[in-house]
């Protein structure tokens, strides 16, 4: 069933007024795409974009205050967080993203928010938006067409940016990258084919956008990366059978995959999968002794 507009209100959380606002300004503008289009120049049911909206991670922000546990002072090392954002949407947008981690191990650690440059998506018709990789259809299944030429070439942009960090004395241990829906989908990619053993690579509302011959290029050390899978259920854009087919080929390939499933959340990131996301970075932050 394709998706008519750009974003899907009813799976939203209006928790703040900030975020209801924001809401309010796209749910106006629903006939016009991130990149300016116009678009009711397609046929109604040509638009199928993902439901991905600037809004969807500021409505908890004040919800993820906790008291900060004591850490020794100066004992973690420099780390790096890369959030990859989903179709339509941009890096900018996501930032509130980092006031949620208040624990102090993340005192020192460096996030990046990349927005994908625009580019026309085969499932829109041909319409320019922000998209990493063309996606041919939607919703995504478990059986959808891969687009593995355009996924492979924002895979060595992800890479750049990894890279830059490294060299700039970062332990690959403390790397981590995180992406939503086509940018979870990046992110499966991204570290799989990253050459060295990253401190892990987290998944929401993904899919597995490569074939598994792919499998063939990655490294031992990249089998080492750990991936945190988290999908909802009621998931109409990214379909709960496209995401819940990803652990299975990892587990093959001897990557250690944990996969959690979140009954009646749609296409969207719940307060819930922020938190765990916390504790799982934490749990794997290196010091710097």
């Amino acid at each position: 069933m394709p998706i008519t507009s750009c974003r899907e209100p009813e799976e939203r959380s209006a928790i703040l007024e900030t975020s209801r606002k924001r809401k309010s300004h796209f749910e106006n503008n629903e006939a016009t795409n991130i990149g300016g289009e116009k678009m009711k120049s397609l046929p109604a049911k040509s638009v199928a974009v993902f439901a991905v909206t600037f809004g969807i991670t500021v409505s908890f922000v004040l919800l993820h205050h906790q008291s900060p546990s004591p850490v020794k002072p100066d004992s973690m090392a420099r780390s790096f967080v890369l959030w990859l954002h989903g179709l339509g949407d941009s890096g900018p947008a996501n930032e509130p993203i980092k006031s949620l981690f208040t624990s102090p191990e993340f005192r020192n650690t460096k996030w990046s928010f990349p927005s994908a440059p625009s580019n026309p998506v085969t499932c829109n018709y041909g319409a320019v938006m922000p998209s990493w990789f063309d996606i041919h259809e939607i919703p995504v299944t478990a059986d959808s067409p891969k687009e593995e030429g355009s996924v492979l070439k924002a895979v060595q942009d992800v890479h750049s940016m990894i890279d830059k960090e490294i060299v700039a004395g970062t332990n690959p241990n403390n790397v981590f990258v995180c992406g939503f829906s086509q940018g979870g989908a990046l992110t499966l990619a991204s570290v799989l084919l990253y050459p060295k053993t990253l401190g892990g690579g987290a998944v929401f509302s993904g899919w597995v956008p490569f074939n598994s011959s792919i499998f063939e290029r990655v490294t031992g050390d990249a089998r080492k990366t750990p991936i945190l899978w988290s999908h909802g259920m009621a998931d109409r854009t990214v379909l709960f059978e496209a995401g819940q087919a990803g652990p299975p080929l990892l587990e093959k390939a001897g990557v250690s995959c944990e996969f959690k499933a979140y009954p009646g959340l749609g296409h969207s990131i719940s307060n819930e999968e922020l938190r765990t996301l916390e504790s799982w970075i934490k749990s794997r932050l290196q010091s710097s002794s």
